[in-house]
């Protein structure tokens, strides 16, 4: 089923992970590893540019390949009986060094990973964008006030400015996980039949280099084959971000919720409308980011149960992974650009966030002044105090403020003035200042 592909995926991502282009990756890694073994000698060059000329998806037939691939056990088996005979057409000797010394599971490892080195980048592309966008984001709201929320409940004053740097902040961890994850998880997977590439004899590592210089994709240091942690890695980083996509869809629709109306998604046509109900502004991207924050933890605990594969070459594990983490990097990916499309241009209400600030009727400012009394009163019993005032405030529905004025245990210590600084949010937003000069100042170096 591909119609809820626009709404889960992105498209520049997700053709990379469509048949055509996955078969075309097998076909790279079989052009490139005649082309290796012609350079080392080990076949004659003749026959590498006919198994070459062959490695065009459109010269095979997909529909038989699918076919025989489940009696085969994968798809390289029939890929390369297909290659062999459309080289032997042209070239019966060529044909006998298509595949030479190497087996299924490289040819499918190495188009995996000829993949990922496509789709990873555009991801981080995005991802890099938005962590620029909300560093501004970040400073032009520093001195926004607005409610903090803990155990979905007013607590203190914030900014609009340090949630902003808080996403910022767990976005730019993924960016260093994902230069460091490409760097050392896409690399060539090129071993035969049980990673020891005995039947290229000496010249086994002479190819293998050559391979890797000719697919521009690092040698590791032996054969992977049974050893899954390189791309579980990549499923669990993929997981990870989704994770941190989720966590800021989830705060995006908290705050379009009409009881709170402080963000919303930008208006554009057709977007979060109602079959029924024409007043409705649903957040649309915030729910396919949190449908893909739901999904991807389930595919990467299969990733993770997949690496336990036995011996030199998995039976199940392996087979396991093949739809698992395109389906992982799809979701990803979509979730990714939705993000990126929706939080630049995020329409803000400020308006409405000074007036949840005082639904409480000055509640939330009974931490600063319990703070304030402390200093001149024991802390117990000015804590004792401001409950006793913060339960009055909440049965007679009156200002906290009136509440403390007419309490003159609490008045003869906290003067007009002082208490006027106290009900002002923006002299009780901590460090949050601080918080977002170093945020910003990590994105910049």
């Amino acid at each position: 089923m591909n119609l809820f592909d626009p709404m889960f995926r992105w498209e520049p991502v997700a053709k990379l992970f469509r048949d055509d282009s996955f078969l075309q990756r097998m076909l790279d890694f079989e052009a490139a590893l005649a082309r290796a073994e012609a350079t080392s000698g080990a076949i004659p060059s003749a026959a590498a540019n006919v198994i070459a000329a062959k490695c065009r998806v459109e010269l095979f037939d997909k529909q038989k390949l699918t076919e025989t691939a489940s009696l085969a056990g994968n798809l390289a088996i029939p890929l390369v009986k297909q290659l062999k005979a459309l080289v032997a057409a042209d070239n019966k000797d060529a044909a006998g060094f298509v595949h030479w010394g190497a087996t299924s599971q490289d040819t499918i490892d190495t188009a995996l990973v000829l993949q990922l080195r496509e789709a990873l980048p555009l991801i981080s592309a995005d991802l890099e964008k938005l962590c620029d966008r909300l560093t501004n984001m970040a400073d032009q709201h520093r001195h926004t006030p607005m409610v903090a929320r803990t155990w979905m409940q007013h607590a203190i004053p914030s900014t609009l400015g340090m949630k902003f740097a808080g996403w910022l902040d767990a976005l730019m961890r993924q960016c260093e996980r994902f230069s460091e994850m490409q760097t050392r998880c896409l690399v060539l997977q090129f071993g035969g039949a049980a990673g020891t590439l005995a039947a290229l004899g000496s010249q086994g590592s002479i190819i293998a280099k050559h391979l890797s210089e000719q697919l521009k994709l690092p040698l590791p240091q032996i054969p992977w084959h049974s050893h899954r942690d390189r791309l579980s890695e990549i499923a669990t980083n993929l997981g990870l971000l989704t994770g941190t996509l989720g966590k800021i869809a989830r705060d995006i629709s908290l705050h379009m919720q009409t009881e709170i109306a402080e963000l919303r998604e930008p208006f554009e046509e057709g977007r979060g409308v109602s079959s029924s109900m024409p007043h409705k502004r649903n957040p649309a991207a915030c729910a396919m980011i949190l449908a893909a924050a739901t999904r991807v933890p389930g595919l990467v605990a299969t990733m993770l149960t997949a690496m336990l594969q036995e011996d030199e070459r998995g039976l199940g594990g392996w087979h396991a992974e093949w739809e698992t983490l395109p389906e992982i990097v799809g979701l990803a990916a979509g979730a990714m650009h939705h993000l990126a499309h929706v939080v630049p241009r995020l329409e803000i209400d400020m308006k409405r966030m000074r007036e949840n600030l005082e639904l409480t009727k000055g509640l939330i400012f009974a931490e600063a002044v319990t703070a304030a009394l402390s200093e001149k009163i024991p802390g117990s019993e000015a804590r004792k105090l401001i409950d006793a005032a913060s339960q009055r405030t909440i049965k007679e529905k009156r200002h906290l403020r009136e509440v403390i004025n007419d309490d003159q245990k609490i008045a003869k210590h906290l003067p007009s003035d002082q208490l006027d600084k106290l009900f002002d949010p923006r002299n009780y937003t901590g460090s949050t200042s601080a918080f977002i000069d170093r945020v910003i100042e990590n994105h910049n170096t």
